[in-house]
């Protein structure tokens, strides 16, 4: 997690303990020894090590009358009968993670537009093949250098590689081992596309000319249109800066270019920086990951010109509808573009074009025809980033986190509560709280004692629950000075070579959370196979289900290698204070909570402004100055000035420097390769050790990874998380276009902080919020240390809204499982926009309010405070589409393209089955386990002309290739089910119940021919609601033993 920054004095020092067993001095009285016993078993949070001197010092002046040792001269107690001392620890300087103030170019009036004075290139020496063609690009005129030095040479190669996919490459000509590691992307990290075997009825067409300077076109040939043109723009192609611009349509709906907080559909005056960061999810800025991918949607009059439509050119009424359904007028057609390049960029969005910015790498571009979203999202996962990571099933039900959780009692503790208000847990996660002094791979000797693992996973593991660690990516070094302070874990990776350096070969050390640290080298010999190991022997210690990578950017509390020559000051504090510590306590709250709890909230803002004056009264005075800011610019240069190159992104770091709050960008690793060049890919590398790690510790089972900083095709090893959102509104109304976001960068498995992880939250909201993520994939509720705890039998509402919606997720845990198996074999989408799923409405464009999961769930959350109802639209009803309330299993009556008012007091989401489903369900147990014995259910929704369709995907739920397996669908069709069955897996559990919804008229039920107990049969005809209930000892050996038909016509 990204710190929550605060003030810290830097001439106090905190204690930490400097060997473990921790504490101890000379005998005490029993009632203070048993006070400090105390102290040692309730204090250990995550901020323990940071607290515990402070807090024993008063502890002991207040019971002992007499004055702690001195701060310089450290201290000595007892603890548990455990003799330790104190030496006073450093806080490492704010100053230390101050870089140089820079000045984004897209905000500096002295920039140069490369545009402007860039000439281009001439393509020449042009040679076509059956599937391509290749050319020689040679600057067209005097060299301009206005980011860097210019390339004079470049090699041109176009693709067909498959009938819907196009690649271009631009690459210098000359390339050596000297500068190979600068332009290209070695495939072993980043796969590149290959051509397949034939190159025939491509329906892409490659264009270029010569005038006024080379450029090119991509076309769609069945349609004619003109997918990606820069022609009338300039090809700039320097050491440290590549630009190259394509027009775009007006009004266009663009989607994609993450990661980062913001709508589905892109701003169309706007940059999307991407360059890896670690910051508490602003809004609009540069985030963790990186993912150079965006899918463009265009909408057509049918039977129309080639045209795209204008948003002032759409009907946004009601289609004209007149209650029966009359087809949209319109049409879309989707398209996906693919830069595989691995520098930071700025990609800056202007109402008619989109300019690529990048700091280095060749283009490498590739265009997938589609031409829908299913389509597009489908080739771009097949042929360039791989398939989604198919889950446990275990993974699909709730976890519980937060830092914060002090000692193994306190873990179990949570687990026993969720389960006494019958809240389902799957899966108890723990913060850094757990570590040995934050260190990977250890456990706090007091507060998760080695001593205490067999006692709580035995326990665990037998109500079949699961456990997930933290594990940061830097590696703490230890102090040279104090042989207590071994490390092993360093030792071994030091000894393999396996570390990062600096460019004169001395090891790069940074600083994290457990003070001056180093930072595994993904291409280095030893690298991965050092990772492994050390997960393999921690796994002995500590039975963990999988791993949750955090700090991956990979982040570091300060500029460059600031630990050098400074180690021998481990452990050193972080450069800013903790939540909870003074002057940073935590007194945010959501919107509107100031009028739901109007007292609480005026107490709170009294104290905010006591501790904002505190923290004013404190800080340093910044000596004033008449002139304006100063900014660091550089001119270009013959080697590369990587540090600080010519052209500045619009990074979200303080001055946008790239080495605030990360590793520099001149690290080297071991093959010579820097940062600069690869900062963007090394949290795929170690979610990739990590998935091998995984592989090893669980053979034959699929591995389970959460990661936060991801690349282009990191989903095919891991699942994401928001990150380190808010408790706010806003955050949860932007979770739903961040799930879907990375529904297009092929990562399913996705999730945020529910309820919200910085700030504390509140009734309303987490009861909200708590309904709404039972919905996504990845399903966590996690907060900051200190906040007010947020565990959902905290509230009574909040306890009830779970249990509702989780009773939802539970039944539906089939249909979500049957949705990632689609995901990981065909590259399907299991959460959806609206638009992706209903084409043909140019009034979803941009809604992002609600989503579908899978094809058939409709969710439409409230997303605002102090509401009971809330506006959805009910999408494809023009199209013949119909809709069923969930809970009711009434039909829908809505209209096309009307905003409705729909029922939402607190503790009731409104969610929807489409009309034309069959949805596989099961009674909800408290695990998965449970869950999967119990017996399975059907819901038939009828379309509008008594029609359904669905499958379910039935295996092991953990085997990374199943040995057998059950492929079930269904078809429903004038008054009868049919279930086909393949695969020879076991499963016997029965069919208990079948509800068909918009069933008219009804007559004698049969199974199979036979009929069916009248008293097994209830149906409504008001609403239209058939149930078949207590068919168990129909099917008691196994509902999909074989195939069958059910009738009720």
């Amino acid at each position: 997690m990204a710190p929550d920054t605060g003030i810290v004095d830097t001439a106090e020092t905190y204690k930490k303990p400097t060997s473990s067993p921790l504490w101890g001095m000379s005998s005490l009285p029993q009632e203070v020894q048993a006070a400090l016993d105390w102290l040692s078993t309730t204090i250990m949070a995550r901020s323990s090590f940071l607290q515990a001197s402070s807090l024993l010092s008063s502890f002991l002046a207040l019971t002992l009358a007499q004055t702690p040792t001195a701060p310089s001269e450290g201290w000595s107690t007892t603890l548990n009968g455990t003799p330790t001392s104190f030496r006073p620890v450093f806080t490492i300087p704010a100053s230390a993670d101050d870089g140089v103030t820079l000045l984004p170019n897209i905000y500096d009036p002295q920039a140069v537009d490369a545009q402007d004075v860039c000439p281009g290139y001439k393509a020449s020496g042009l040679e076509q093949s059956d599937c391509g063609l290749s050319a020689t690009l040679t600057l067209a005129g005097e060299a301009c250098n206005a980011y860097g030095i210019d390339i004079v040479e470049l090699d041109l190669k176009v693709e067909y590689q498959a009938k819907s996919r196009l690649a271009v490459n631009i690459v210098p000509k000359y390339l050596d081992a000297s500068n190979q590691s600068r332009w290209i992307v070695p495939e072993d990290i980043i796969p590149r596309p290959q051509a397949e075997n034939s190159c025939e009825d491509t329906d892409l067409q490659f264009d270029w000319g010569n005038n006024p300077s080379f450029w090119f076109s991509v076309c769609r040939r069945s349609t004619g249109d003109v997918l990606f043109t820069t022609q009338g723009t300039h090809l700039v192609y320097e050491n440290q800066f590549v630009e190259f611009v394509n027009s775009l349509p007006e009004d266009y709906n663009l989607y994609g270019l993450g990661e980062r907080i913001h709508g589905l559909r892109l701003y169309n005056n706007w940059t999307a920086t991407i360059y890896s960061a670690d910051v508490g999810d602003p809004i609009d800025r540069n985030l963790y990951g990186n993912h150079p991918f965006y899918l463009e949607t265009r909408y057509f009059e049918k039977g129309g010109s080639n045209t795209p439509l204008k948003q002032s050119e759409l009907q946004h009424d009601n289609f004209a509808y007149s209650g029966k359904p009359t087809g949209s007028p319109y049409e879309s057609r989707s398209h996906g573009v693919y830069y595989r390049n691995t520098h930071g960029m700025d990609v800056v969005l202007r109402p008619d074009h989109l300019s690529w910015r990048t700091l280095g790498g060749a283009i490498d571009l590739f265009f997938f025809d589609g031409p829908s979203q299913p389509e597009v999202t489908k080739e771009y996962q097949k042929s360039a980033i791989g398939l989604p990571a198919m889950q446990q099933y275990w993974t699909l039900g709730f976890h519980q986190c937060r830092w914060g959780y002090r000692n193994w009692s306190e873990t179990r503790d949570v687990v026993e509560t969720m389960r006494a208000f019958n809240i389902p847990l799957e899966t108890i996660w723990l913060d850094i709280d757990y570590m040995d002094q934050y260190r990977d791979f250890t456990l706090d000797p007091v507060t998760f004692p080695a001593s205490g693992v067999a006692d709580f996973f035995d326990w665990l593991h037998g109500n079949n629950q699961h456990f997930i660690p933290i594990v940061d990516a830097a590696i703490y070094i230890p102090n040279p000075q104090n042989a207590s302070d071994a490390y092993d874990t360093y030792t071994r990776g030091n000894e393999s070579g396996v570390f990062m350096t600096n460019p004169d070969g001395s090891q790069y050390i940074g600083a994290v959370w457990p003070g001056y640290t180093v930072f595994p080298d993904w291409m280095s010999a030893n690298g991965v196979s050092w990772w492994v190991n050390e997960m393999v022997e921690w796994y002995k210690e500590v039975p963990y289900s999988g791993f949750w990578v955090d700090m991956n950017e990979v982040s570091s509390f300060c500029v460059g290698s600031c630990g050098t020559g400074n180690v021998s000051m481990n452990p050193v504090h972080p450069p800013f204070s903790l939540p909870g510590e003074t002057n940073n306590i935590i007194y945010e709250y959501p919107e509107a909570f100031n009028i739901t709890n109007s007292t609480e909230a005026a107490s709170i803002s009294a104290a905010s402004s006591s501790q904002a004056s505190a923290i004013s009264a404190t800080a340093a005075v910044e000596p004033t100055s008449s002139t304006s800011t100063s900014y660091l610019r550089t001119e270009p240069t013959e080697v590369r000035n990587v540090n600080y190159p010519p052209y500045v992104i619009n990074h979200v770091q303080d001055g946008a420097d790239l080495a605030v709050h990360a590793v520099s960008p001149n690290a080297t690793h071991a093959n010579g390769m820097q940062e600069y060049d690869y900062h963007n890919v090394w949290g795929h590398q170690i979610i990739n050790a990590t998935y091998h790690g995984l592989l090893e510790v669980f053979p034959g089972k699929r591995p389970f990874i959460i990661g936060r900083s991801t690349f282009a095709g990191s989903g095919k090893w891991a699942g994401h998380w928001g990150g380190d959102n808010a408790s706010k509104w806003a955050y949860m109304f932007f979770s739903i276009p961040q799930a879907l976001s990375f529904s297009l960068f092929g990562f399913p498995m996705f999730g945020v902080d529910t309820c919200g992880f910085n700030g504390n939250t509140d009734m309303e909201l987490c009861s909200r919020w708590m309904q709404l993520s039972a919905f996504f994939p990845f399903y966590r509720n996690h907060n900051v240390l200190s906040a007010i705890p947020q565990e959902p039998y905290r509230w009574a509402a909040v306890a009830s809204a779970s249990r509702t919606a989780m009773h939802i997720r539970y039944s539906l845990l089939p249909y979500m499982y049957t949705l990632f198996q689609e995901a990981h074999t065909t590259g399907s989408t299991v959460m959806r926009a609206l638009a992706w799923e209903f084409p043909n409405d140019p009034q979803l464009a941009g809604v992002d309010t609600q989503f579908m999961l899978g094809p058939s769930i409709l969710v439409t959350p409230v997303l605002e405070p102090l509401v009971d109802t809330v506006k959805g639209v009910f999408p494809g009803i023009i199209d013949g589409e119909s809709w069923f309330d969930w809970y009711s299993g009434e039909r829908v009556q809505a209209e096309a393209g009307v905003n409705t008012t729909i029922s939402a007091p607190l503790g009731h989401i409104p969610v929807y089955i489409r009309g034309g489903s069959v949805l596989p369900t099961q009674e909800p147990g408290y695990t998965t386990t449970e869950s999967r014995q119990n017996p399975w259910s059907l819901i038939v929704a009828l379309s509008s002309d008594g029609a359904a369709s669905g499958s379910l995907y039935v295996d092991d739920g953990e085997s990374l290739e199943p040995e057998s397996s059950l492929d079930i669908s269904f078809t429903a069709m004038g008054g009868q089910l049919k279930a086909e069955v393949q695969g020879e897996y076991k499963d016997t559990n029965a069919l208990a119940n079948v509800t068909i919804l918009g069933a008219e008229p009804v007559g004698q039920v049969k199974l199979n021919g036979k009929t069916i107990d009248a008293a097994m049969v209830d149906y409504n005809s008001t609403s239209c609601v058939l149930k078949l209930s207590g068919l168990n000892d129909l099917t008691c050996g196994g509902a999909w033993q074989g195939s069958w038909t059910l009738s009720w016509a």
